[in-house]
């Protein structure tokens, strides 16, 4: 009893360590902390530069002036936000004096592409997409080669033509505004013909990628419930199906600028495609692509190594999103990225394969023709400063209306 006694007060004598915090536990804090203010300092910044182009934007269409031609509204109705967006058009339009409008909506049996050239046949002076990618596409490849402008209100998941053009994506007045005014740029147009396939009666345009093999096949198994969640983000889901699937085999010509041929026969890859613009969200995937140059960039990719190649090849696309140049990451051990220029490319393939432009999938074939339609499409955007459009517009047009620019006075 003594020793327990006095075990009770030597402990009665010890220190307190109430409120007193474990180091490890503090410097956690501290790290957290400390990145939730760098998370709230980027944040701030980023809406910051949100807010100071919105400003400049504002100022930019400010000065535009309102085109009062007749409007077709070529819409996509199985977007969720269709039908209000059509009422809200209709309003804009009634406030602006714009009474010279027509909405088309697209069906399952009637694409985009039907609805824009049945509203040409009706007289339309600007036909306008409004909808995702795909609307957009395919109303582009009617208005193409026309001299009848395109206007674009995105409404979809991706987004991704609209963004590359600096449309606003956010803001439907916006949009409203850039469609309906002067200001537009020549853009090139994109077609991939399925050669096997003697009853398409055009080539399938495409406005920023195109592509056979891996990448069609990534966004064949594309859930579009989750792809309506997430957007773009759906495409990893899809990508991480197909990692191990076979590769493909063919013989690839491509025709330069210049004229000269570059053949490749018995050639192994997991994807080829071929681009208008590079962009899409976070990433660069053809840094030299420009939408007016004439050109196409072709992208050859391949992997080796399982898992191996595949991490590779997105470091690969993280090194040129942050160089800004269309080349490897010098790390890379079992991945190849071929980027060449062109304005035609002919793939033969041993076995069919899935393609697919700008999103949109199109039959299994073995024998396809990239090809691009130089300057032939003029979509009205918001900033027009450096570029003078009309001339070039009206010595192409295939009808009596041609666009007019911020620069220049219209030519009707």
């Amino acid at each position: 009893m003594f020793t327990n006694g006095v075990a009770l007060v030597e402990a009665a004598h010890l220190p307190l360590q109430i409120g007193i915090m474990p180091q490890s536990t503090f410097t956690v804090l501290i790290v957290i902390a400390a990145v939730l203010l760098l998370a709230g300092f980027i944040t701030a910044i980023a809406l910051s530069v949100r807010a100071e182009r919105r400003r400049r934007l504002a100022e930019t269409l400010e000065k535009r002036r309102d085109d009062e031609v007749q409007y077709a509204f070529v819409i996509n109705p199985s977007k969720p936000q269709a039908a209000t967006q059509r009422l809200h058009i209709q309003e804009f339009c009634r406030a602006k004096g714009l009474n010279r409008i027509r909405f088309y909506d697209t069906q399952l049996d009637k694409d985009g592409r039907a609805c824009a050239l049945e509203a040409l046949e009706d007289g339309a002076d600007v036909v306008i997409a409004v909808g995702g990618d795909g609307t957009v596409r395919t109303v582009a490849s009617a208005v193409s080669g026309t001299g009848h402008a395109l206007g674009i209100i995105p409404i979809g998941t991706g987004n991704l033509f609209a963004r590359n053009m600096g449309i606003p994506v956010d803001d439907i007045d916006a949009a409203l505004t850039v469609a309906t005014s002067h200001g537009s740029r020549l853009v090139d147009m994109g077609r991939l013909r399925l050669l096997d396939h003697p009853e398409d009666d055009h080539g399938h345009a495409f406005l920023i990628i195109a592509g056979i093999g891996f990448d069609a096949a990534m966004i064949d198994d594309t859930d579009p419930a989750l792809k309506a969640n997430i957007s773009w983000l759906a495409y990893f889901v899809g990508g991480i199906k197909n990692l191990f699937a076979p590769k493909f085999r063919g013989n690839l010509t491509i025709t330069s600028a210049d004229g000269s041929t570059h053949s490749i026969k018995n050639l192994d890859f997991r994807t080829i495609m071929a681009g208008n613009c590079g962009q899409i969200p976070v990433f660069s995937l053809m840094p030299a692509a420009s939408y007016d140059d004439g050109i196409l960039d072709f992208e050859i990719i391949d992997t080796t190594g399982g898992i191996l190649g595949w991490a590779n090849l997105f470091g690969d696309v993280v090194h040129q999103t942050i160089t800004g140049k269309p080349e490897q990451n010098p790390l890379s051990t079992n991945s190849t990225v071929e980027q060449v220029q062109g304005i035609t490319a002919e793939i033969t393939l041993e076995k069919p394969a899935k393609a697919q432009v700008d999103g949109d999938m199109l039959p299994e074939t073995k024998h396809i023709r990239f090809s691009v339609d130089q300057r032939a499409l003029i979509v009205r955007v918001p900033d027009t400063s450096t570029l003078k459009t009309a001339q070039v517009a009206a010595a192409n047009a295939t009808s009596d209306f041609a666009e007019t620019t911020s620069i220049l006075e219209p030519i009707k």
